[in-house]
């Protein structure tokens, strides 16, 4: 490219920015995509895969489909859990080079445990709406095939006199503590798992992810994965009745049982009603997610699909953890001006079963509303990347319903839980 070329690059954005500084602003979604889920093991399909290259191919496909003058773009923010060893060294940033934007696009990586993703793109949104960035890509990736949950360590579980405070115990213990609490058999939330599957099955043979989902490619340029690898077709009851307790044992023998039983003595014991099939998958994945601002639309010719109404984050309960989303819910609602029956669409992310359904009971909706396409127990959980990926599945299903409002929420780790409503466009 030549210096003029460069030059006048430049010019565009700085012209954009001037003219976006004059007032507020709204943050509109304009596109986004995201790889398939690959198994989250040496076998998987993604395994050869690098965190960079995944994030990489993320960020290509988001410039080539839109045509994107990358000098337009303010920042990349992506979320990551374990940002260490291949996920560290502010991989964001590595990633818009590796992708060919230019050496003015800078990168950060956030970490809000499980909804990383979604705080990437909150704050993606907060930037354009607070006119400091004109465009800025939020999205997310991890690789947990290569970069172990837990790898990054820290006070939270590593630290006896902290974990003693807060009442630490695995979210595993977590979600049996919500079974328990509210009373959710193990028939209940394997019937849960059940239907995720069904609902991923048919919306992938409805092509419903099929404008979403970037196939994944190696080296050479073959694609190695062009579709979410740990769905689970075909999934019955009695093939999730056969699965034994995934944190039956860690709880009893590794004395988190007595640990949450201490925060809640009315309880007598907890009810281990977990498994690996009625919780969220264990894969690699990436998602990203360009946000910009109306005069970002006009300069880089773009039709905004989105608009994001509001947001919101809260802390919870710190012993379970994940009783955030209908709070987290709550709080947005006020601070959007609307209710629960203004919102077509919702996305709660399925970290385990007993999540979503605390959720339904808590707030009312109908499940024929929420997660109408499967969740994270069918597609997996590349933690960093949820976010990012409940956001595009919420917005293209918005789309091809022809609702207008959807709300995606999230419980995290150390109890927390974010939220966002979006209002589709176009």
């Amino acid at each position: 490219m030549t210096k003029t070329a460069v030059g006048a690059r430049s010019s565009i954005a700085e012209t954009a920015r001037a003219r976006e500084y004059e007032g507020m602003t709204d943050a509109y979604i304009y596109d986004h995509v995201r790889t398939p889920r690959g198994k989250g093991r040496a076998e998987g399909a993604l395994n050869e895969i690098t965190p960079l290259q995944l994030s990489t191919q993320v960020l290509m496909a988001l410039r080539d489909r839109s045509h994107l003058d990358t000098a337009l773009i303010d920042d990349v923010v992506l979320g990551i859990v374990s940002p260490i060893g291949e996920q560290g060294s502010v991989l964001p940033r590595s990633a818009a080079l590796n992708a060919g934007y230019g050496d003015g696009v800078p990168g950060v990586q956030v970490n809000r445990f499980c909804a990383s993703g979604l705080e990437a793109v909150n704050t993606a949104a907060a930037k354009v709406m607070a006119r400091q960035s004109l465009a800025v890509i939020g999205g997310g990736v991890e690789s947990m095939s290569r970069v172990p949950l837990g790898s990054d360590g820290g006070a939270w579980p590593a630290d006896p006199a902290f974990a003693t405070k807060v009442h630490f115990t695995p979210q595993g213990i977590g979600a049996d503590l919500i079974a328990t609490l509210d009373g959710y058999s193990r028939e209940a939330v394997d019937g849960y798992a059940v239907e995720s599957q069904r609902r991923a099955a048919q919306a992938w043979s409805e092509q419903r992810f099929a404008r979403s989902i970037l196939p994944v490619r190696d080296v050479i340029g073959e694609v190695v994965l062009a579709r979410d690898e740990h769905m689970r077709p075909g999934t019955s009851l009695e093939d999730l009745a056969k699965l034994r307790p995934a944190f039956e044992t860690m709880g009893r023998q590794g004395g988190f049982d007595a640990v949450a039983l201490q925060r809640y003595p009315e309880l007598e014991a907890i009810n281990h009603v977990h498994t690996g099939g009625n919780s969220s998958g264990i894969v690699d994945g990436a998602c990203a997610v360009l946000i910009g601002s109306e005069t970002f639309g006009k300069q880089a010719q773009l039709t905004a699909r989105a608009r994001i109404r509001a947001f919101a984050s809260i802390g919870s309960e710190p012993c379970i953890m994940l009783t955030g989303p209908a709070l987290v819910a709550a709080k947005v609602l006020k601070i959007a001006g609307m209710s629960l029956e203004d919102i077509d669409l919702f996305e709660v992310n399925e970290a385990f079963a007993s999540v979503v359904l605390r959720f339904l009971r808590a707030t009312g909706v109908p499940h024929e509303k929420v997660n109408v396409n499967g969740g994270s127990i069918a597609l997996g959980h590349p933690l960093g990347a949820t976010g990012a990926r409940l956001m595009t599945t919420l917005l293209y299903e918005l789309e091809r319903t022809g609702g207008r409002f959807g709300m995606q929420t999230m419980c995290e780790g150390g109890g927390q839980a974010n939220v966002t409503i979006i209002e589709r466009l176009s």
